[in-house]
């Protein structure tokens, strides 16, 4: 579902925060905002959102902190408003666990797009086959990877890049075609995402993420999930 759905803005800037309130409400989502990174921890606590749209800049507690403390507890969809464009605040941002990245001034077009392919990441679907490997299971109807020890925490956009990948087991998958299934279209050059979340992922799941089995890279190419086997 994403119309309807809960909405956290997080923003210093009171216009900013007034015009996406405004904009999100005439489109059927209940908003709720915070100017503070404070503020923000405290009305994900209460409000339950069902997605963070989070300033970096803020005095006080930082966007990239209160990422990293709502990350420890929730796998909430973030997306990062920045006035910086830098690829490696991008980075940083997405390591420490936001979903998307959004460069000040930005057209709510686009911010409504992501906002929904963030909300579709996140939203359980109702399928299929479970995939199993010799060091975790997927399990594509609940959504879960699990391991010996226990579920394996992935954040919306984590689940859909294995999701893509396992879907394609044992074939390539384009560098084009897993940023357009998981971000859009739009963010068909955006390789550096490819990297950061392939390497979080292996980090999670591979039993040595540098000589990686099960995801594994195609140089110049894309990506392909080997080693698992199917069933019902």
């Amino acid at each position: 579902m994403t119309i309807g759905a809960r909405i956290l803005v997080v923003d210093d800037e009171a216009p900013i925060r007034r015009w996406l309130k405004v904009n999100l409400e005439t489109r059927g989502y209940a908003v709720d905002t915070a100017e503070t990174g404070g503020q923000a921890i405290t009305a994900f606590e209460n409000q339950r959102p069902d997605l963070l749209i989070l300033d970096l800049l803020m005095p006080g507690m930082g966007g990239i902190e209160v990422v990293q403390k709502l990350r420890a507890v929730s796998t909430l969809p973030i997306i990062v408003l920045s006035a910086i464009g830098e690829e490696a605040q991008k980075v940083h941002a997405l390591e420490s666990g936001a979903d998307d990245y959004m460069t000040k001034p930005f057209g709510m077009d686009e911010l409504l797009a992501r906002l929904r392919a963030s909300l579709r990441r996140s939203t359980p679907g109702e399928d299929e086959a479970i995939v199993e490997t010799e060091h975790f299971t997927v399990d594509l109807a609940a959504k879960r990877v699990t391991t010996p020890a226990g579920e394996v925490r992935l954040t919306p956009t984590e689940w859909h890049v294995v999701e893509v990948l396992v879907r394609n087991a044992g074939r390539l998958v384009t560098q084009r075609q897993l940023l357009q299934e998981v971000w859009g279209p739009q963010y068909e050059t955006e390789t550096n995402y490819l990297r950061v979340y392939l390497a979080q992922l292996r980090r999670k799941l591979e039993p040595d993420p540098s000589h990686p089995r099960y995801l594994l890279t195609e140089p110049g190419l894309g990506y392909r999930f080997a080693g698992g086997a199917e069933r019902d």
